[in-house]
């Protein structure tokens, strides 16, 4: 456990820089006495140590101390190497890069734990985009990944579907997402911190100004709040439906993530195997789409007027095949 910690240690000052006790304390969640014993655990080894005092001390390795990759282990190895996505890399101009540190990489792990990267290399793919599409085309990527990186404002039109379908916007990026193969830029417009798809901007333009981040302002976080208010909008309605045996085991290809938990926590036996369950809709056209799939493996309940425009379509489709 001390030597893990020890290592923690030796890499935080060697990627950040000058630390004081408590920055490290924090960081290694010890307590600062710890901090002075592990510091002197290092010095000791020979690992070339240093720390002022005053306002603006701390420790800090001997200027350009670097140390080999000899405290990796075996799954942090290959955790590296499989969160390298060559495809994401390459959109953001960084395909060379990658490959470049991966080789760098490999070259400084023992040959023990290249072994292992070597196998996992061989092993797994990561193919991030989901299925039946292909990949879009994100030709302003690079201009809107570079104006994240260097805090500065861009100018872009944007494509929306609603009218007028193309708008000009300035935008303050403050981080990059990719879902499900699809970028997203979360940006500050007009005081507001909003969402937008990077395939969806025809033309970026780098402004001269730069901006000042969100206080406090937390990627991770805001992608979890704008998913949870987007399903939240996204779901306006309920149906009430049954579901056969084999509807049930087939409902995961079928229904939305939304409506199979509905169906797999709410949901209660009816007659002949069946499974009642009220489960969340877009719209009713969506929901229509999406449950005649089952064929006759579902009955739509409520409400009357989705149930009664199913009863419609049946009925046209039965009429087309006689």
């Amino acid at each position: 456990m001390r030597a893990s910690r020890l290592l923690s240690m030796l890499f935080l000052l060697q990627s950040r820089g000058r630390m004081t006790a408590q920055q490290l304390a924090r960081e290694l969640e010890v307590s600062v006495r710890t901090v002075y014993r592990d510091v002197e655990a290092l010095s000791a080894t020979g690992v070339p140590l240093y720390g002022d005092a005053g306002h603006a001390g701390g420790y800090r390795l001997l200027e350009g101390y670097r140390t080999r990759l000899t405290g990796l282990t075996a799954a942090e190895a290959e955790a590296l190497f499989l969160s390298g996505l060559p495809g994401p890399a390459a959109e953001l101009g960084l395909g060379g890069e990658l490959a470049a540190a991966t080789l760098k990489l490999r070259a400084a792990l023992p040959a023990s734990l290249r072994e292992h990267a070597d196998h996992l290399a061989g092993r797994f793919y990561l193919d991030a985009p989901g299925w039946y599409r292909s990949a879009p085309d994100v030709p302003s990527l690079p201009v809107v990944a570079s104006a994240v990186w260097d805090r500065r404002v861009i100018q872009v039109t944007y494509r929306r579907w609603r009218e007028p379908t193309e708008v000009t916007r300035r935008l303050e990026p403050h981080g990059l997402v990719l879902k499900a193969g699809t970028w997203y830029v979360v940006a500050r417009c007009n005081g507001v911190m909003r969402t937008y798809r990077v395939d969806q901007i025809v033309a970026a333009t780098p402004c001269d100004g730069g901006f000042t981040a969100e206080p406090g302002f937390d990627l991770v976080g805001y992608w979890h709040s704008y998913l949870a208010e987007f399903h939240r909008q996204l779901y306006t309605g309920h149906a009430v439906i049954r579901l056969s045996a084999d509807g049930v085991r087939r409902m995961r290809h079928l229904l939305s993530a939304a409506a199979v938990t509905a169906v797999e926590t709410t949901g209660t036996a009816d007659t002949d195997d069946w499974v009642r369950a009220r489960v969340p809709i877009e719209s009713a056209d969506q929901a229509l789409a999406e449950f005649l799939r089952f064929g006759s493996d579902i009955e739509i309940l409520e409400p009357a007027e989705l149930r009664e425009h199913a009863a419609r379509t049946i009925r046209a489709m039965a009429a087309i095949y006689g």
